[in-house]
């Protein structure tokens, strides 16, 4: 949990100065930070696609993670407790204006939620469906120092990214850390009472899927789509899976 812990008190410090630093820039350079944020994204997502050994294997994972994902409506969920956290964290001080509310108010209401919403959501997905989420926590789980390194790396990339992100998308990306908590916590835990069961080939292909979903995020942030992109992390656990079925089965996957 070392890696877990270190990798909340990044995305923590690195949320706090993007808030400092956001309300002193104009609409205009958030807006270029965002897009600058999102073609990084692309370029990550293409880059972890490239690990695949079959692409036939990160697509057929996709397909029925996202079939998975849409009757469970994850993103939705995902979207609710987004949702939730806002009137939380938000509603005392909205309570504190008098009058009557009138339109407005409403709108500038509806447009931090919306705000909120977003950050939260492309934050937690960003942080979480990287290959070092997945494997960085489970070898730190199970005490390796390659765990907890892989982690510091990652805490090292979401402090500055939280950064830039709040500095646009606002205090919602500082809750993205409820998530990295509840996920890569998890994730130590199974890995102090699994052990190591992730072959190098059940990690590339994971990694591949986790580059589909990074290309649907960076859509979002250049606003070309809104992909349901949370309605594909079913796809990150059958990705391995289907290595691990083929290879029990002796099937070569690969050509």
């Amino acid at each position: 949990m070392r890696g877990t812990i270190l990798n909340t008190i990044t995305v923590l410090l690195g949320s706090v100065v993007g808030l400092t630093i956001g309300q002193r820039l104009s609409d205009r350079i958030q807006e270029s930070v965002v897009i600058g944020l999102g073609l990084t994204t692309l370029y990550v997502g293409f880059s972890n696609m490239s690990e695949t050994g079959n692409v036939i294997i990160p697509l057929l994972s996709i397909v029925i993670g996202a079939i998975v994902g849409e009757l469970v409506d994850i993103d939705g969920r995902l979207q609710q407790f987004a949702g939730w956290l806002e009137k939380r964290v938000q509603g005392r001080n909205n309570r504190r204006a008098s009058g009557p509310e009138n339109e407005h108010d409403i709108q500038a209401a509806a447009e931090r939620r919306a705000r909120f919403i977003k950050g939260y959501v492309t934050a937690s997905l960003l942080f979480c469906v990287g290959p070092l989420t997945f494997v960085g926590s489970i070898q730190d789980g199970m005490g390796l120092s390659s765990g907890f390194e892989q982690l510091a790396i990652k805490s090292t990339l979401d402090g500055f990214a939280a950064m830039a992100f709040a500095a646009s998308l606002g205090i919602g990306v500082m809750f993205s850390v409820i998530t990295i908590l509840g996920l890569q916590g998890g994730l130590a835990l199974a890995g102090s009472l699994a052990g190591e069961f992730m072959s190098d080939a059940m990690i590339n292909e994971m990694t591949a899927v986790g580059g589909v979903m990074l290309l649907g995020l960076s859509l979002t942030l250049l606003e070309l789509k809104k992909p349901r992109v949370a309605n594909f992390l079913p796809a990150l656990i059958i990705a391995p899976l289907i290595v691990a079925v083929a290879t029990g089965l002796g099937i070569d996957i690969y050509p």
